[in-house]
């Protein structure tokens, strides 16, 4: 007996990705989310999820908000490990 072709449910658009970002759907919202290697790093950062710094060599992850109002001055860089960890721990409140 053949399957049935389900309904599909009508889900809102999602902002175009392209390149290198991809987005990730959260409880704390849409983000878009580039890696970044430790080859391609230059400059200092200071991680919202820690107050580290994140030195030049140092592999991360760039964020920002994937609704329209997100852009340049609304990237964050990020430790991936604080990244992940952000539900447990808030970021700093200078950040955001």
């Amino acid at each position: 007996m053949p399957r049935r072709n389900r309904e599909r449910r009508a889900q809102p658009p999602r902002p175009p990705v392209s390149g290198w970002q991809q987005l990730e759907s959260a409880p704390d919202g849409d983000w878009l989310i580039r890696r970044v290697s430790g080859t391609q790093t230059t400059k200092h950062y200071r991680c919202p999820g820690c107050d580290h710094e994140i030195r030049p060599g140092t592999a991360h992850v760039v964020v920002w908000p994937a609704d329209e109002t997100g852009g340049v001055a609304d990237r964050r860089h990020w430790h991936e490990s604080c990244w992940q960890a952000r539900h447990r721990r808030r970021p700093t409140s200078r950040y955001w």
